[in-house]
């Protein structure tokens, strides 16, 4: 249980592209991306991948109405493919609202998300949902308040058809979501600057190292390299590396660890369970 006057973040699903469960993924989580975000009493998530199993786990254990805000950095499956699987979709008690800004004109995030859990995908879940569903599509740049007090600020990522950078702002204290995002190879990203200055924790893409990216430029995805620059730059408060590569194992990410330490001595690494309070 959140304390009323707190900002608290916990990590559900910590990876990238696809599930990686085994031995060498024990202690940092092998789940697809799912981060709680508690603002006092309300409940904000972003994105729906495996991740979101566990979460909604919780939620039913709690024994009370869900109300949540998903705030999707886009649709590729991998983000998506916990929604299926969430306890609370099949409540009539709960309510549940997606947001989604990457998607072109003409098409809408109820489209594809109720396609998503359909024939030929999956069994006709649609029919079965009995949760209260909402879906609110917008502009990635645009701002909004999805519950008072809460601000929801957003930002076009660099990424494959199109992703969405959040901040999220309550009581003085604020949280920026950055994934799948590709960083700009000759200078730093304007978008994401702009939703990281001065953040208390921005969590970021840190898919690849640096030599990594070299063969995996044009994939959609950024480096710990470079979210400490950015980190730097914006004067970032606590910086949490997320999206791990799928081959990353925990020593890989260990590894990384120390790494990372010797240039950003307030920076993370996003394992599962995983909380931050603010």
């Amino acid at each position: 249980m959140v304390e009323p006057d707190k900002m608290q973040v916990r990590f559900w699903g910590v990876r990238g592209s696809i599930p990686c469960p085994g031995p060498n993924t024990v202690r940092y989580g092998g789940n697809t991306s799912c981060v709680e975000l508690r603002c006092g009493e309300d409940l904000l998530i972003f994105d729906a991948g495996t991740g979101l199993r566990g979460l909604g786990g919780a939620l039913f254990a709690e024994k009370k109405p869900v109300h949540a805000e998903i705030l999707c950095s886009h649709t590729h499956f991998d983000h998506i493919c916990g929604i299926a699987f969430f306890a609370p979709c099949f409540s009539p008690a709960n309510s549940l609202r997606f947001w989604a800004g990457h998607l072109p004109p003409g098409m809408r995030i109820h489209d594809v998300l109720t396609t998503s859990l359909s024939e030929p995908y999956l069994p006709n879940l649609v029919d079965v949902i009995s949760a209260h569903l909402e879906f609110k599509d917008f502009e990635a740049g645009n701002t909004f308040s999805p519950r008072e007090g809460i601000t929801v600020r957003t930002a076009p990522l660099n990424h494959p058809g199109g992703a969405t950078g959040y901040r999220v702002e309550w009581e003085g204290r604020s949280v920026a979501y950055i994934t799948d995002t590709e960083h700009r190879p000759d200078e730093l990203d304007a978008n994401v600057l702009r939703l990281i200055e001065g953040v208390d924790v921005m969590i970021y893409d840190a898919t690849y190292t640096e030599a990594e990216y070299v063969v995996h430029a044009g994939w959609g995805h950024s480096t710990w390299q470079e979210a400490a620059k950015l980190a730097k730059q914006a004067s970032v408060k606590k910086l949490v590396l997320f999206h791990h590569d799928p081959s990353h194992t925990d020593d890989t990410l260990d590894g990384i660890a120390a790494e990372l330490e010797k240039v950003n001595a307030n920076a993370v690494i996003a394992h599962e369970g995983m909380v931050i309070s603010l």
